[in-house]
């Protein structure tokens, strides 16, 4: 009785896990800034019973979105300031969709960054049933705002002393390797 109670206390937790997890999320988290790069846009549908019909994402200054990918299902309007290529996009909302419990609403966009520093977006969530979740909470609450860290460089491209040792172990390995084959049975000195 005892392990049929702790497997299906398990299940629960396995099942409810996932919920528990889901966030309103810009990705990828950390972006090189001055590029202009594809970036993610999804929020959990977690509300039971019900769907996500309308998406508002508030956009950081510095964060200039310069292009949509076509999001099926949904209607895109937009505020801006300035107009033609001087458009500075402000406020994006997507409305019509029908996001079920358990399925995230995806968008796509091209966007740069202007400057090196954490770009934090607000959101706002509505469901069929007239609940409105905002996204705009600190990292450690329910409903935490999105984030993106733009810095100067992605890494890479020097050599460290590691990867060094590395190669070096490595052809003193292929050596001692050809040297074990070529004097197969026969001593060395």
């Amino acid at each position: 009785m005892k392990i049929a109670v702790l497997g299906a206390a398990g299940l629960t937790a396995l099942a409810l896990a996932p919920a528990a997890f889901a966030h309103a999320l810009v990705s990828p988290p950390v972006a090189k800034s001055k590029v202009l790069q594809q970036f993610t846009f999804s929020v959990p549908t977690e509300e039971s019973g019900t769907t996500t019909t309308e998406i508002e994402l508030t956009v950081p200054s510095g964060f200039a979105i310069d292009s949509f990918e076509p999001s099926p299902g949904w209607k895109r309007s937009q505020q801006a300031t300035g107009s033609g290529e001087e458009a500075v996009i402000q406020k994006v909302t997507w409305t019509g969709g029908k996001v079920p419990t358990g399925e995230d609403a995806v968008f796509r966009f091209n966007a740069s960054l202007t400057s090196n520093k954490t770009y934090v977006f607000d959101v706002r969530q509505t469901y069929a049933n007239g609940k409105v979740v905002d996204w705009n909470g600190s990292e450690s609450s329910d409903t935490p705002a999105p984030r993106v860290d733009s810095v100067s460089s992605l890494g890479g491209g020097g050599t460290t002393t590691l990867t060094i040792i590395t190669l070096v172990l490595a052809v003193i390995a292929v050596v001692l390797g050809i040297v074990g084959l070529a004097t197969r049975g026969r001593p060395l000195a």
